[in-house]
């Protein structure tokens, strides 16, 4: 898990500062960049190819619903984000997912679905993009080295996302883990712990739109762009424990989400400690099923 998430690093730092040449906004340039996960689409990967299609699908299924309800629900607590996002921005954070669990209640992903997920993964960064082109802010910083950034992230995500996935193995054949319960849970919040600190920083700072953009622009990586991908490289056949709970609340927790932000014009504490709360209801659930 801690080269997956160095290699990430690596990779995003690199990824930046290619963006930032570009000239946009940096609440356009969060949604877009720091959405690309390379770490838990590696890990998701890593499972599929290892035959664990229900921890690969957790990992996408999983991190919507970490970062939907405990990654804005703990930044909340941490640092109440106060900002009025437009509600075209927030509706398509809510319906991302809905093609994903169009998709997904009949049990498999294909080739076929996970291309249209990725076309729709482009659709809705846009359609969030374009929504708020009204913050303007200057130009974050760039990082040196680039492309060998890049170049590094990738090797140690590769290592990385090959170890973990042998790893999950071992674990659900030799402990008799479920690996949708471990996916969805353990793995997914252990890929997306950092999450929360890219939330806080710029929440403290007064920037609740660009703590808000990491998780708007993530989610939509996750259950369309990582579950298109992973789709691609193997189709996925779902359990019914995947099916019956994980697909429809990582389906149901960005609506919440953007219910609750655009409601109350942010996260407060009231709200977070609300978020987490559900979260927590949710991985008793999980157990349950399990």
């Amino acid at each position: 898990m801690v080269l997956v998430v160095a290699g990430a690093e690596l990779f995003f730092d690199g990824l930046l500062a290619a963006a930032t040449r570009l000239g946009v906004s940096a609440f356009a340039l969060t949604v877009v960049v720091s959405g690309f996960e390379l770490e838990n689409l590696a890990a998701g990967i890593a499972a599929a190819l290892h035959g664990l299609p229900d921890a690969a699908a957790g990992t996408f299924l999983g991190g919507t619903t970490f970062l939907a309800l405990a990654v804005g629900g703990l930044a909340a607590l941490a640092a109440p984000i106060r900002v009025a996002l437009p509600w075209r921005a927030l509706l398509w954070v809510a319906v991302s997912a809905l093609p994903l669990l169009a998709f997904g209640l009949d049990g498999a992903l294909g080739r076929l679905e996970g291309g249209v997920l990725v076309l729709w993964s482009a659709l809705v960064l846009w359609r969030i993009v374009r929504a708020g082109r009204g913050f303007v802010s200057e130009e974050p910083e760039r990082p040196r080295f680039g492309l060998l950034r890049v170049i590094a992230g990738l090797g140690v995500l590769t290592v990385g996302g090959e170890l973990l996935g042998e790893a999950i193995r071992r674990t659900t054949s030799s402990l008799g883990i479920s690996e949708a319960l471990l996916g969805n849970t353990a793995v997914a919040a252990a890929v997306e712990a950092e999450e929360v600190a890219r939330v806080v920083t710029p929440a403290r700072r007064g920037r609740g739109e660009l703590a808000l953009a990491n998780i708007l622009g993530t989610i939509p990586h996750f259950c369309a762009f990582n579950a298109g991908v992973i789709a691609l490289v193997r189709p996925l056949t779902l359990s019914s424990e995947t099916t019956s709970l994980h697909l429809p609340v990582a389906a149901a927790a960005p609506a919440l989400l953007a219910a609750v932000v655009g409601l109350r014009h942010g996260l407060g504490r009231v709200e977070g400690a609300a978020l987490v709360a559900v979260y927590a209801a949710y991985v008793v659930a999980a157990i349950v099923v399990a």
